[in-house]
């Protein structure tokens, strides 16, 4: 019987890490899932402050996503329909909330807070790429200078805050 365990270890995340350090996007990920296509996509996320991922949503029916942090400090909100924060958490590999699962049809985003940060990702598949219409239309698309501006106030927002920058630029 072939031996198809898939380890996640050391040297991996130290791969990861270094990657990162010289990705344009300052992520990098890993697949475990053997296809795009699989029913359930597992994936793990290295992630250094300064990535933006673009508020979106998953619309479908049981389109939910699990992270579970490994090592670093990140942080996932939750917003409403205007861009305000809902739910802001925390997680830390010596903190006291060490994974979310953040449920269909949520307003959402990951940042990271230190160099180095890595995460599980979980969630039903199979991937299919983001269609326009579901990122939020109040965030600034990848790759802009706004983007910038935005993800550091990802770091240091409350529940209840409006972060949108300027409503008419993202549009």
């Amino acid at each position: 019987m072939e031996n198809n365990l898939k380890l996640i270890g050391r040297e991996l995340l130290e791969k990861m890490r270094v990657n990162t350090t010289k990705a344009d996007r300052k992520r990098t990920h890993h697949n475990l899932h053997p296809v795009l296509e699989d029913p359930v996509q597992r994936l793990v996320v290295a992630i250094d402050p300064g990535s933006y991922i673009r508020p979106h949503r998953h619309c479908d029916p049981g389109k939910w996503e699990l992270f579970i942090l490994l090592k670093g400090s990140a942080i996932i909100l939750l917003f409403d329909e205007d861009g305000c924060v809902t739910n802001r958490m925390d997680l830390s590999e010596n903190g006291p909330v060490h994974a979310v699962e953040i449920p269909e049809n949520a307003w959402h985003t990951l940042a990271a807070r230190e160099k180095g940060s890595i995460l599980i990702e979980i969630k039903p598949g199979p991937y299919a790429l983001l269609s326009d219409k579901d990122y939020a239309a109040w965030a600034p698309g990848e790759g802009t200078e706004d983007a910038k501006e935005f993800e550091m106030k990802f770091r240091t927002c409350t529940t209840g805050q409006d972060i949108t920058i300027d409503k008419r630029k993202s549009m």
